[in-house]
């Protein structure tokens, strides 16, 4: 992920945990800006780094689009002047304020693809992600999701899942969907906040520092999030799978087939989405942008031998090794691998430490869809879509003769009353 304004943007979200990064670089606060010496380097090493055919070019902040788009263009000059015969895809990573007509048929023109950071209704949303004045900005993201939608730039929605729109899974859901949102990606929010700052003026600690701190107020606790994620499930696994994709639901089916997840948060090992700040220094992830994660600057070292370092390759596998007893003999290991390492911060009932926070959230949830994970399952196995098991569903809705206190006939072991005959 490539960050041209660092952690420079233009609005503050009060549980942004990157805002504070630019402790680590005060000499940027006049000169934040990537150099197009820094991107032409940094788009050769990026190609030549990759064997595969087909490469994503992820640009992410901060806020990227402060960068005008004139940055953009010069970065699709130089992927086109250093492709080698591949083919180039773009990402782009927004909150959405600076989107206008121009930028959308620039990014409808150039297929990119945007993820727009939205939290829900407007008094979920505006709650955090607020101007540096404290002016509201969810007005102004649901304008620029409908401009996109009718310049035709593909976008799907990430949501920051806090202390207030955890409370609300079904409004939130029903909102996303409703501005027409079919790609939605759930990111829990959980920060530690030490007493004191560390010597580089961070208040806001990796998992690694086991000092005293708090949670900050704007997390979201493991249980809620668990509920959250479970209530959603329910009504999207009733009406809109195949058509709804939600990141960790796909993921999550991916590893109950027996197949690698599609993100890293629940793979095995990590360590390969490489951050690359404004001034080229390589961090192994943007929740470990730490000095003592640093790896290199690409105008010193090429992404392809960073990614060779014992250090980088040791970040990546240490999440395997480091997995806590508690974590190894789970039932759902092979969907959590112990979850994200930032989030490791717990100390499991035997005292052992490195247990995830989102333990007890991440158990409810697996445990409450495993049924009709095992359902879908079976019928991708028999070579049929997963989205059969909403026709399953609407089939046990008609089913008005079943008794409210038999057992309901969906395959669960609760009576028709507390399960099915609900919808």
């Amino acid at each position: 992920m490539a960050k041209p304004t660092s952690s420079v943007c233009n609005i503050d979200c009060k549980y942004c945990f990157y805002l504070e990064k630019d402790k680590l670089y005060p000499e940027r606060k006049n000169n934040w800006k990537m150099s197009q010496e820094t991107l032409e380097i940094y788009v050769k090493q990026y190609i030549e780094a990759n064997d595969s055919y087909e490469i994503e070019f992820a640009w992410q902040g901060g806020e990227p689009t402060l960068m005008g788009i004139e940055f953009f263009i010069k970065a699709l000059e130089y992927q086109k002047k250093y492709s080698n015969g591949k083919k180039i895809k773009n990402t782009l990573q927004t909150n959405g304020l600076l989107i206008n007509k121009e930028w959308c048929v620039f990014l409808s023109e150039n297929n990119f693809l945007v993820g727009i950071s939205i939290d829900g209704p407007e008094y979920l949303h505006d709650k955090y992600r607020v101007t540096r004045s404290g002016k509201k900005t969810h007005a102004k993201v649901v304008s620029t999701i409908n401009l996109m939608k009718i310049h035709n730039v593909e976008f799907n929605t990430l949501v920051t899942i806090n202390s207030e729109n955890v409370k609300h899974p079904i409004e939130v859901y029903k909102f996303l969907v409703g501005i027409g949102s079919k790609y939605i990606q759930f990111i829990p929010i959980v920060e530690r906040r030490s007493q004191n700052a560390n010597i580089d003026g961070l208040y806001l600690i990796s998992p690694e520092h086991n000092i005293k701190s708090d949670v900050t107020e704007w997390s979201v606790s493991s249980k809620e999030y668990g509920l959250f994620l479970s209530s959603i499930f329910d009504y999207w696994v009733r009406r809109d799978v195949g058509e709804i994709f939600i990141n960790i639901f796909d993921s999550t089916l991916s590893t109950w087939c027996g197949l690698p997840p599609n993100n890293c948060v629940q793979a095995e090992v990590c360590g390969y989405a490489f951050v690359l700040e404004a001034n080229g220094d390589i961090y192994n992830c943007d929740h470990f942008v730490y000095p003592e994660h640093k790896l290199g600057n690409i105008e010193n070292v090429s992404l392809r031998r960073v990614a060779s370092f014992d250090k980088a390759k040791e970040f990546g596998l240490s999440k395997k090794k480091s997995l806590t007893s508690q974590c190894k003999n789970c039932d759902y290991l092979f969907a959590c691998n112990g979850g994200c390492p930032k989030h490791r911060f717990l100390n499991t009932s035997d005292g052992e430490y490195g247990l995830s926070y989102f333990c007890e959230g991440y158990k409810m949830f697996y445990s409450h869809i495993h049924r009709d994970m095992d359902i879908m399952k079976s019928f991708l196995n028999s070579g049929k879509s997963a989205s059969n098991i909403v026709d399953k569903y609407l089939n046990i809705k008609k089913l008005s003769h079943v008794k409210r206190n038999s057992k309901c006939p969906c395959g669960s072991d609760r009576k028709y009353k507390n399960c099915c005959s609900k919808l």
